[in-house]
């Protein structure tokens, strides 16, 4: 596209009236001290039932969840944050660059400064290791594993089996998530802040869609309109328009929105670090009959499934009772290319456990959930992600419901 043609479509754009909102928030709170000090009590309780001596943190969102160190650039392959959990002490590990944010924070773990870059982070967390008396440092563990992302380093893992009983090092997965899966009234509130964000944009920035935009251009509408609404941070977001080529994972190009066409987006914007993992659809033009039957159909068994779960259930019966709606509500295939149609959330936009068929996870109050069966019909998208926080009896939605409508934006709207 050559400058002239671009400075064109700018004017066409511009015509058109277009409206942002600010609704600013306050910086999100910090973690009560309080609750960070019972969440390494519960990772030292779970680590005794696992006999471990030592945990390291490589993942940003371990480090956070424990620390509440929450720096501009948490996630940096240069110059790591690490830390260790010991049954005496919570160890933080950062670069010279950063120790002074952390010296500065009302904190429940102490702090090294490095100067260099990973391989020096890596030896001055080994050193300290060292320090620690040998018969308390045997059994070391490390945060690798499934719905964990740390830092992936062979220098590191060598460093931990010179130092571990039997040069075994192994996976802190299990003992990490145990105590994660469990939320706090505090985290929920953070949820909801984030859910409230996206849902507010999703609802300003439909409203100032029009027949001829493109999928660039309303995902910037989008991402601009949740930083106004206070998001911290916005991680890139799909936004597809379809009429049956729905392909999720793909970029917003300049496809032009028509008549006939879903809207599909997903939103991972944060407040306090905590995303707002949730799915909203559109349609351009007024849906026909089917389309307003099977949108409500859909949307009623979602929140019906996400209503169901109790303490003590397993998140495989869950997805035996969506099976039993399903069918019953003879809706067609379900979205059949994932094996779940829901999980965990938290920290990540995505955790354990999952609603699978083969997941035996017990459910336990203090659980977030995402509920979010999809189908695909006739061109259409029908995806309703109801979130909800597990209490001692029954549960209690982060999220306002999906609109009992879809949304609709008018063909000849401009």
């Amino acid at each position: 596209m050559t400058p002239d043609n671009m400075n064109g479509e700018h004017e066409q754009r511009s015509s058109f009236p277009i409206t942002l909102n600010a609704r600013p928030l306050p910086p999100s709170p910090a973690v009560p001290m309080a609750e960070l000090e019972l969440r390494i009590s519960r990772a030292r309780a779970e680590m005794r039932r696992a006999e471990l001596d030592v945990i390291v943190l490589t993942d940003p969102k371990n480090v956070q969840y424990f620390t509440d160190y929450r720096p501009l650039y948490m996630v940096n392959k240069t110059r790591p944050i690490l830390a260790v959990i010991t049954h005496e002490r919570l160890l933080v590990t950062a670069s010279l660059s950063q120790i002074k944010l952390l010296e500065g924070l009302p904190r429940v773990f102490s702090a090294v400064s490095y100067f260099g870059y990973l391989a020096e982070a890596i030896d001055v967390l080994a050193d300290q290791i060292t320090n620690i008396p040998a018969s308390t440092r045997k059994r070391i563990a490390i945060d690798y594993g499934q719905d964990m992302l740390g830092h992936g380093s062979l220098h590191l893992v060598d460093r931990l089996r010179d130092l571990s009983s039997g040069h075994l090092v192994k996976s802190a997965n299990d003992v990490l998530w145990r105590v994660r899966l469990i939320k706090t009234p505090f985290e929920a509130e953070m949820k909801k802040i984030a859910f409230d964000i996206v849902n507010t944009a999703f609802d300003q920035t439909i409203a100032n869609a029009y027949v001829g935009i493109s999928e660039f251009e309303l995902c910037q509408m989008m991402q601009a309109q949740i930083y106004l609404n206070g998001a911290e941070s916005a991680d890139p977001i799909p936004m597809l328009f379809s009429d049956g080529d729905f392909f999720y994972s793909r970029h917003p190009s300049d496809r032009k929105l028509r008549e006939g066409h879903y809207i599909w987006t997903d939103f991972v914007a944060t407040y306090g670090g905590y995303p707002a993992d949730r799915n909203r659809i559109a349609r351009c033009g007024e849906p026909s009959d089917w389309e307003i039957d099977t949108y409500e159909r859909t949307r009623s068994l979602t929140i019906e499934l996400a209503k169901s779960f109790k303490p003590g259930l397993r998140c495989c019966d869950i997805y035996s009772n969506f099976q039993r709606l399903w069918k019953e509500a003879d809706l067609g295939q379900v979205y059949g290319l994932v094996s779940r149609i829901g999980h965990g959330g938290g920290l990540d936009a995505t955790e354990p456990p999952s609603i699978s068929a083969t997941d035996e996870t017990v459910i336990e109050p203090g659980m977030i959930f995402h509920v979010e069966p999809k189908l695909e019909k006739d061109g259409a998208v029908f995806q309703f992600e109801e979130v909800v926080f597990v209490c001692d009896e029954g549960v209690e939605f982060l999220s306002v419901l999906s609109p009992e409508q879809v949304p609709v934006i008018k063909s000849g709207s401009k």
